[in-house]
């Protein structure tokens, strides 16, 4: 049997930002014959733009990510929340992974989004919005394996969230519905 090879897009830049910290809890809790991995790169991207999405020409960084996803067997996407709505950087990945239309690398890969933020509200509209843009750029949404997560600001701030139990219960529970959903074992994702 083959590994399951999940990448995990982060949704902020900052290398400290709970969102990180989540998503490498998160890399750490995968069910054995799954190897989950930070993908690196997402704001190098140059904003998606047709015209420089051209066969053969397309930009390193943005060619970078499509093959990583494509040769991925799923994707986790943990999002903040900004402004009510994914941040720019995650968008744009995702436009990205839509290209070209219908046959982009995100086509058909089990995603599951993890969302948060230091409101109540959880980043639930960031968290809606990021599973809407991934629907419509073909990714097949795995909602058993979402999480929210609020006021994480006040919850994960003095800890990193790979010690709080709780947490890693939840991050260990949705990886494992994430890789029975891209190993195929997981039917109705």
């Amino acid at each position: 049997m083959s590994q399951t090879r999940i990448v995990v897009l982060v949704g902020s830049l900052r290398q400290a930002s709970i969102s990180r910290r989540l998503a490498e809890a998160a890399a750490a809790t995968v069910p054995a014959g799954t190897e989950a991995t930070l993908y690196e790169g997402i704001g190098e991207i140059p904003f998606y733009n047709e015209d420089i999405d051209v066969e053969g020409s397309v930009p390193a960084a943005a060619q970078a990510l499509r093959d990583a996803v494509a040769a991925s067997d799923g994707l986790l996407v943990v999002t903040p929340e900004y402004n009510g709505t994914l941040p720019a950087v995650l968008k744009n990945a995702i436009d990205w992974l839509s290209r070209p239309y219908g046959a982009g690398a995100i086509s058909a890969k089990p995603v599951a989004v993890v969302s948060g933020s230091i409101s109540p509200n959880a980043a639930k509209w960031a968290h809606a919005d990021t599973v809407k843009s991934v629907g419509i750029a073909g990714g097949r949404i795995v909602e058993e394996a979402h999480l929210h997560y609020a006021a994480w600001g006040e919850r994960f701030v003095a800890s990193h969230p790979s010690e709080d139990s709780e947490a890693l219960g939840e991050l260990t529970g949705a990886l494992k519905v994430l890789a029975d959903a891209a190993s195929g074992e997981l039917v109705d994702a």
